[in-house]
C-alpha cells in the first residue's frame, strides 16, 4: 500500500584527491565511506559501517594536505580540492603504531580467528609489537550465552554504542578516566547479573572478541554458512547460521530488509532446539499395549518404551490409510488438519491442498486463529488486503507512532529496537496498554487504559478527530466509503464520555487524538493484546477508521501494521492456509474462485467453509471430527 518510490534525485559530488587520484565524494560522505566505496583500504577499529562514528581508536588516520594534524578519515568529510593521503610515510607511521601499541596488551589467546585487529597488523606488516602489556581484567563468564574477555578490549566502543544507540538497552558503560578506562555493564555488575537482555548486539559489533558467543564458539571450526530466516517472530529478521557437522556452531544477524544485521537473544542464541536430544528425527509407531489416554504418562527421553522406530514408508502408510479409512467411513468432515506458521509457503500450501483435494473439506487451520485472525478479517473488510501496509522499519518515517496492545521488547525486541531509533530521532510514541511496559519510559503519552476498553479509547480518538475538523477530507472523499457510518458511529463517544470507561482523561484523548491525524505522517502498529478479545475485529476495525479519515495510510511512515505473533502467519495466510479462504483470499465459497481451483487441482471441492481451530477442538469434543 506505499506511494511508490520517486525517482532517487542525483547526490551533490564533492571532487578531491585521495592518494593522488582525482575522485568524487557524496556530500553525506566521511572520507573513509568515500574510500572504502572507491576500493581504496583505510585502516580501522572503532569505525564500522551503519554506527555512529566516534573517531576514538586513530587507526584510520590520514593526512590532509595544508594542515599540520592527522584527521581521523571516520569522521571528517571531503571538501572541494581537499587532498588526502591514507599511504603516505606519516599516516602509515601512525596507522601502524596505533595497532602496535593496542596489540600490545592483546592476550596470548585469540577469541576469534577473525579479529579485526589481527587482520590490520597482517595488512600493515606490525610485527610481535614492541611494548609490554598491561595488567588485565579477569574473564568475566557469569553469562550463559555470552563470554566477557576485557583482556582482549581495545576500548574502541562499539559495543557501547552497539547497545545504547542501536539497540536502546542502555546496560554497557565507558567507565572510569585514563588507564583505568573499561566497559562496565550496569554500575560494574557481571554481565549476568547485569540487565542485559542478551540481544548479543555488542558481540556481532566486537572486533577482537573481547565480547563473544560463549563456550569459544568464535574459534571452533566452520564448514559452510547458511543464510537463513529467523524460526520465531514475525518481524522477519535475516540470519547466518555457521554450520560445522551439520551442527550450528553460532548465528549472526544478516542485512535483511526488517532488522540490518540486528537480531535478538532468541534468533541470536535460541538453537539449541535443533540439537536436542529428545528431538525426533525418525517416525515412530506406537506399540501394543500401550492404548491412548486422558491420563497417559511417557518419559520424553525414552520413547522407545511406548513406540518402535518406523521406516517413512510405513508410517506413511499407516498414517494414510487410518485417515483415508475414517474418511471412507465417517466422511470428509470427519477430518481437520492443523498447519504451522513455522513453515515455508510452499509447505503452507500444500498442507492446505492435501486437506481440500486429499481430506475433502476445508477443515484447516494454522495460530492465526489465536492471534491476528481478527486483524486479517478486518483488514480484509477495510482495505482489501490481511497484510501490514508497511514494513516495521516505517517507523523510522513516522512523525507519530501509535502502539496498542502490544510489548515488542519482549515479543519483538528488534521492532522494538526501530521504534526506540524512531523516539530518539523525534517520533512522538503513543503507547496504548494496560500493563507497563518497558517502551513506556521513551512513549511521548502512555495511556494506561483499563483492560478490555480499547474501543471506548479508540471511538474517542475518532470522534475527537470528526468534531475538530481534523479529518483529511480529499482522502476520505476519494479512497474510502461509509464515511457518513463512521461519523454517525462516533458521536456518542465523546471523550468526556469515554473518560470514565477506559480509565484515561478526556484531555489526554484529545491531545493524542490531535497529534495522530495533525502530523506529517503516523503509523499504527497493534499486537494480541488488541487482536485476541471477543471484540478483537472491532479494535482492529477502530485503527483502520483512524488510518483512512486522516489519511495516515499509503505512504512512507504511515500505515497499519499488526505485529505478527510466529515468523510466516502472514505467508501462511496469504496461501490459503485457513478454512474459509483459498490461497491469495478468495473465498471457499465463492463459486467464481471455488470452479478456478477446482479447474486448477482436478478435484470437486467443499463449497462449505472448514471449520477453526476453536471449532474443531469442540467437534473433536462432540465427536463430530475422528481424524487430524
Amino acid at each position: 500500500m506505499n506511494a511508490p518510490l520517486t525517482q532517487a534525485v542525483e547526490q551533490e559530488r564533492i571532487a578531491f584527491r585521495l592518494n593522488g587520484e582525482e575522485v568524487d565524494a557524496f556530500a553525506h560522505e566521511t572520507i573513509i565511506q568515500a574510500a572504502d566505496r572507491l576500493g581504496v583500504a583505510i585502516p580501522r577499529l572503532c569505525y564500522k559501517p551503519g554506527m555512529r562514528p566516534d573517531g576514538n581508536c586513530r587507526a584510520c588516520m590520514v593526512e590532509i594536505k595544508g594542515e599540520r594534524v592527522l584527521a581521523p578519515s571516520c569522521c571528517r568529510r571531503p571538501t572541494a580540492g581537499m587532498e588526502v593521503s591514507s599511504a603516505s610515510a606519516r599516516a602509515l607511521h601512525a596507522q601502524k603504531m596505533i595497532v602496535e601499541l593496542l596489540a600490545g596488551d592483546m592476550p596470548a589467546k585469540a577469541y576469534r580467528k577473525d579479529s579485526e585487529l589481527a587482520f590490520w597488523q597482517r595488512i600493515l606488516g606490525v610485527d610481535k609489537p614492541r611494548f609490554e602489556s598491561r595488567a588485565q581484567p579477569a574473564a568475566d563468564l557469569s553469562h550463559p550465552a555470552m563470554a566477557v574477555n576485557l583482556d582482549a578490549c581495545i576500548q574502541c566502543t562499539r559495543c557501547v554504542r552497539a547497545c545504547r544507540e542501536e539497540q536502546v538497552n542502555d546496560v554497557i558503560g565507558y567507565a572510569f578516566r585514563g588507564a583505568h578506562s573499561e566497559i562496565v555493564f550496569d554500575l560494574g555488575d557481571p554481565m549476568g547479573e547485569s540487565t542485559c537482555v542478551a540481544c548479543g548486539e555488542c558481540v556481532q559489533a566486537c572486533p577482537t572478541g573481547a565480547l563473544a558467543p560463549a563456550h569459544d564458539a568464535y574459534l571452533a571450526p566452520v564448514e559452510r554458512k547458511v543464510p537463513s530466516v529467523c524460526p520465531y517472530c514475525g518481524v522477519g529478521c535475516q540470519l547466518t547460521y555457521h554450520v560445522a557437522d551439520n551442527r550450528i556452531v553460532r548465528v549472526e544477524g544478516r542485512d535483511g530488509p526488517a532488522n540490518h544485521d540486528r537480531l535478538c537473544v532468541k534468533g541470536r542464541f535460541g538453537f539449541d532446539y535443533a540439537h536436542h536430544p529428545q528431538r525426533l528425527t525418525k517416525p515412530l509407531i506406537r506399540k501394543s499395549g500401550f492404548p491412548k489416554s486422558a491420563d497417559f504418562v511417557m518419559d520424553p527421553a525414552n520413547p522407545l518404551a511406548v513406540f518402535r522406530e518406523a521406516s517413512w514408508e510405513e508410517a506413511l502408510d499407516l498414517a494414510g490409510g487410518t485417515l483415508k479409512k475414517i474418511r471412507e467411513q465417517r466422511g470428509a468432515h470427519a477430518l481437520a488438519g492443523f498447519g504451522s506458521a513455522k513453515g515455508s509457503n510452499e509447505e503452507a500450501y500444500l498442507f492446505q491442498k492435501l486437506v481440500r483435494t486429499g481430506f475433502g473439506s476445508n477443515n484447516v487451520d494454522h495460530c492465526t486463529r489465536l492471534c491476528h485472525a481478527s486483524s486479517v478479517a478486518a483488514l480484509l473488510e477495510g482495505i482489501g488486503s490481511g497484510a501490514v501496509s508497511n514494513p516495521v522499519m516505517d517507523v523510522l518515517q513516522a512523525e507519530v507512532v501509535l502502539l496498542i496492545g502490544a510489548n515488542p521488547v519482549v515479543n519483538h525486541p528488534v521492532a522494538a529496537t526501530w521504534m526506540k531509533n524512531a523516539v530518539k530521532r523525534g517520533t512522538k510514541l503513543i503507547l496504548a496498554e494496560p500493563r507497563r511496559s518497558e517502551l513506556a519510559r521513551h512513549a511521548a503519552h502512555f495511556l494506561q487504559l483499563k483492560p478490555d476498553t480499547d474501543v471506548a479509547l479508540l471511538n474517542a480518538m475518532l470522534h475527537t478527530i470528526i468534531e475538530e475538523g481534523l479529518v483529511d477530507d480529499a482522502f476520505v472523499k476519494d479512497r474510502t466509503s461509509g464515511f457518513e457510518e463512521i461519523r454517525k458511529n462516533a458521536e456518542g463517544y465523546s471523550p468526556e464520555a469515554m473518560a470514565a470507561v477506559c480509565g484515561i482523561p478526556a484531555t489526554t484523548i484529545r491531545t493524542v487524538a490531535r497529534l495522530y491525524a495533525k502530523s506529517r505522517a503516523s503509523m499504527i502498529l497493534w499486537g494480541m493484546g488488541i487482536s485476541q478479545h471477543i471484540h478483537g475485529t472491532d479494535n482492529a476495525r477502530c485503527l483502520i477508521a483512524l488510518a483512512l479519515i486522516t489519511g495516515q495510510v499509503g505512504r512512507p511512515g504511515t500505515g497499519l501494521h499488526p505485529l505478527r505473533g510466529q515468523n510466516n502467519v502472514q505467508g501462511a495466510s496469504d496461501v490459503g492456509l485457513i478454512p474459509m479462504m483459498y490461497p491469495d483470499y478468495q473465498r471457499v465459497d465463492g463459486a467464481d474462485a471455488k470452479s478456478r481451483f477446482e479447474s486448477l487441482w482436478k478435484k470437486t471441492l467443499d463449497p462449505k467453509p472448514g471449520l477453526t481451530v476453536v471449532e474443531i477442538m469442540n467437534a473433536v469434543h462432540a465427536g463430530q471430527i475422528r481424524g487430524m
